[in-house]
């Protein structure tokens, strides 16, 4: 397994960008696909985006395309939700997972590991 842990989350205003990182131990990050899953209070937790062990490809939810962007790199065991044009709606807690077999995936259930998650709250 490996360890992973979320920071760069807090309150800002709609409208803003904020940019979420995962430092993960271990030296096989690398091999992992990775994903950002989100969970807003009273709600099932919700598939984000998630990127391949190489970085070339990812996938998003409609609700992010276009507006969240994630990234990895390799050399520094960390992963990023760079996240721009944010709205209230995306007010949740933000985890970041990592799978050891398989390419990037949109569901939950395929993840190995999970960090312990990062308030997001944007206020209108």
């Amino acid at each position: 397994q490996v360890q992973l842990v979320e920071s760069g989350g807090g309150l800002v205003q709609a409208g803003v960008s904020l940019r979420l990182s995962c430092a993960a131990s271990g030296r096989i990050f690398s091999s992992f696909a990775m994903g950002w899953f989100r969970q807003a209070p009273g709600k099932e937790r919700e598939f984000v985006a998630t990127i391949d062990w190489s970085g070339d490809n990812t996938y998003y939810s409609d609700s992010v395309k276009g507006r969240f962007t994630i990234s990895r790199d390799n050399a520094k065991n960390t992963l990023y939700l760079q996240m721009s044009s944010l709205k209230p709606e995306d007010t949740a807690v933000y985890y970041c997972a990592a799978r050891r077999y398989g390419g990037a995936a949109t569901t939950p259930q395929r993840y190995d590991s999970w960090g312990q998650g990062t308030q997001v709250t944007v206020s209108s």
